[in-house]
């Protein structure tokens, strides 16, 4: 008698352990599931979210984010770089996780700078979050250049030439649909 009650107490406890086994399994991957894509995390310790560039830029890792991109081609040592340095380091921190914002050295890394439509510095590059060039109804109102292909006419590069203030690009994100 005593050895059947242990068996009825199996019977009933190991597929209980299996019921919590496998839903504490199914708990644990939906909940890893939920991470931004490519299992990387939007923020400071990312290193996709760093603001100085000294290696080559991923453009298809950046776009697989879905947010605006700003690269600023500039350099350490040029007087309108100095000044906007610290305008792209507090919007990077404020805008953390809704738009990513580059610097790019070219001076320090020319290589990096090689593919793009630069002729003086600084230079932004805008992508939208769609990962395609910015492209504003009315590119003008920002002082914006847009580089089309000559044979097909499609949008390449959007561009701005020069030093630019916060609200410079506070403007331009609101108009790229940055909240």
């Amino acid at each position: 008698m005593l050895n059947a009650n242990k068996n009825i107490w199996l019977k009933i406890l190991i597929p209980v352990a299996i019921v919590c086994v496998v839903g504490g399994l199914w708990i644990l991957k939906n909940t890893q599931d939920s991470e931004p894509e490519k299992g990387v995390s939007v923020g400071s310790n990312n290193p996709d979210f760093a603001l100085d560039v000294t290696d080559e830029l991923d453009l298809d890792q950046l776009k697989s984010y879905g947010l605006p991109i700003v690269i600023d081609f500039g350099a350490d040592s040029c007087l309108p770089c100095k000044e906007m340095a610290p305008v792209l380091k507090a919007l990077n921190e404020e805008y953390q996780g809704k738009v990513i914002i580059k610097f790019v050295d070219v001076w320090k890394y020319q290589e990096l700078a090689q593919g793009y439509p630069i002729s003086l510095i600084p230079t932004q590059v805008f992508i939208g979050a769609d990962g395609k060039p910015f492209n504003p109804e009315n590119p003008s109102a920002f002082s914006l250049n847009q580089y089309v292909t000559k044979d097909t006419g499609e949008l390449v590069f959007t561009t701005h030439e020069g030093g630019m203030t916060k609200n410079d690009f506070l403007m331009i994100f609101d108009a790229m649909g940055v909240q």
